[in-house]
């Protein structure tokens, strides 16, 4: 009972905001944009909840069975990649005036690449959200809602329907501010949990350092195998491209940066954020060391860890399984719950407004509608999104399979290789394309980089992992140049 009134009053506090930041009116230029009145460091603050799904929170510190504290590679690749966007594409956005960031597909490329760039967008986001969602549902469902006999289906209905009642009015206006809200509920549940699980194992400050250096899984470098898909050089410039599409090609996230008063603010607000993400994971992963300490102490059996570890659905349930049974005390149940609701709803609902944005904008074009036709069109689009969210959600659930999650998993990881490839082309060559042949192009790159995938595990036994997505984009950025010629009179934005 304590958790659903924990629950509802969360939920509460969220309607409360914005009804606060809509009471002026719901226009497409608060729904998109913000208005462009967004504070840069509320915005920073709420992007880190908006790139921290309830999955990461469950699974990060999972990771640290399967490949100890290697992730960190990875994180500091991020930091670098959000400079390339802060110094690259933001400044491109903003000199273009971009609501939808593929509009500079159309300008650049032509219409055919424009709706191709979104398309690939949209399969992706609605996949990733509807897979994240679903499995925090079940998380829900599993330790929280299964003993009052509430069906998994209305807790899917229930939380789209939340999601929807806070952001169809004022959009990305409210989420900057939901999101705050969100972001600081992750922190503090993942402060507190640390503290709980410290105090059970009794160490004062010098004793959980000494534990985290002296744990076997506190590698975080890998220098000397070049095979590994841990291999620090894979990891570190594959972050750097993961958070050049993930968040530079994305509209998801680029649309709070266009919030911003200006570029100059917006860039403030890449560099914090993306700082920021370093000590956060850390922190996710030194729990992870903590909580096997823990279980070491306790002579507790750990549920197996998943193979390879970064697949999402098949991580380790160690977080979970620490606070659903009570080891760490009903308050650590409590800050669990609140910190995967807070981490799922900060991604989903930038998602379904990013979603709605790039149907409105880039497929029904509603800027050349009135102001109250394309509201009206809006609120439709965003209505059936919610809609289709939850039954997509549903729908795995009817499945029962874990291998459809990782299935999702993979298919979104391929669909942002053609954005990365396109983009590339546009930034970095003066040449034109067969405008019309892009779709083809984007579609074949993703299934030859499967077959290459399946071949070389084959032959080899070696298998491609992040640097996929690189090989992605150089396929489809190679049948661009293929099919395109240089113009001499075109000028590059």
């Amino acid at each position: 009972m304590m958790i659903l009134v924990t629950i509802i009053c969360y939920f509460a506090a969220l309607l409360l905001i914005a009804r606060i930041t809509g009471h002026k009116g719901g226009s497409n230029a608060a729904f998109f944009k913000g208005e462009n009145k967004s504070p840069w460091y509320i915005v920073s603050f709420g992007m880190i909840g908006a790139s921290i799904s309830g999955v990461t929170f469950v699974s990060v510190p999972g990771m640290i069975r399967g490949m100890d504290m290697t992730y960190m590679q990875t994180v500091f690749g991020f930091f670098f990649g959000y400079m390339v966007v802060a110094h690259v594409l933001l400044p491109l956005y903003y000199r273009l005036n971009l609501t939808s960031i593929y509009g500079y597909l159309g300008t650049r490329i032509g219409t055919h690449a424009y709706r191709t760039g979104s398309f690939f967008f949209l399969l992706s986001r609605m996949l990733g959200t509807a897979a994240k969602l679903y499995l925090v549902c079940l998380i829900l469902h599993t330790y929280v809602f299964q003993e009052m006999h509430i069906p998994f289906w209305l807790i899917a209905v229930g939380s789209v329907a939340l999601v929807w009642i806070y952001t169809h009015k004022s959009g990305i206006k409210t989420i900057v501010w939901t999101d705050t809200l969100q972001t600081f509920c992750l922190i503090a549940a993942l402060i507190f949990i640390i503290y709980f699980t410290v105090q059970k194992l009794g160490l004062d400050f010098s004793g959980i350092i000494r534990t985290i250096q002296g744990s076997e899984h506190s590698r975080i470098f890998v220098f000397d195998d070049w095979i590994s898909r841990q291999n620090f050089f894979k990891q570190f410039f594959s972050g750097i491209f993961i958070v050049i599409v993930m968040t530079g090609l994305d509209q998801d996230m680029m649309q709070k940066n266009l919030s911003c008063r200006n570029l100059r603010e917006a860039k403030k607000n890449m560099y914090c954020y993306g700082f920021s993400f370093i000590p956060l994971n850390l922190l996710f992963l030194c729990l992870g060391i903590l909580l096997i300490a823990l279980a070491g102490q306790m002579q507790l059996e750990l549920p197996p860890h998943s193979v390879p570890p970064e697949l999402p659905a098949m991580n380790d349930d160690i977080l979970p399984m620490f606070a659903a049974q009570g080891y760490l005390g009903k308050p650590v149940l409590i800050l669990f719950t609140i910190g995967i609701i807070a981490a799922a709803f900060s991604n989903s609902d930038s998602a379904l407004t990013a979603m709605t944005t790039s149907v409105c904008v880039d497929l029904l074009n509603t800027g050349k509608d009135s102001e109250e036709v394309a509201c009206r069109k809006r609120k439709k689009v965003h209505f059936s999104l919610s809609v289709l969210l939850a039954l997509f959600i549903c729908l795995v659930e009817m499945l029962n399979n874990k291998s459809v999650i990782d299935a999702i998993y993979i298919i979104a990881s391929y669909t942002y290789g053609p954005l990365l490839g396109m983009f590339a082309f546009g930034l970095f060559t003066r040449r034109q394309t067969n405008d019309r042949r892009v779709p083809l192009t984007a579609v074949a790159s993703p299934l030859l980089c499967y077959v290459l995938d399946w071949w070389i595990f084959k032959e080899t036994g070696y298998k491609f992992g992040y640097e996929l997505l690189m090989l992605n984009g150089t396929l489809t950025f190679a049948g661009l140049m293929l099919m395109s010629k240089k113009e001499k009179t075109l000028k590059a934005p």
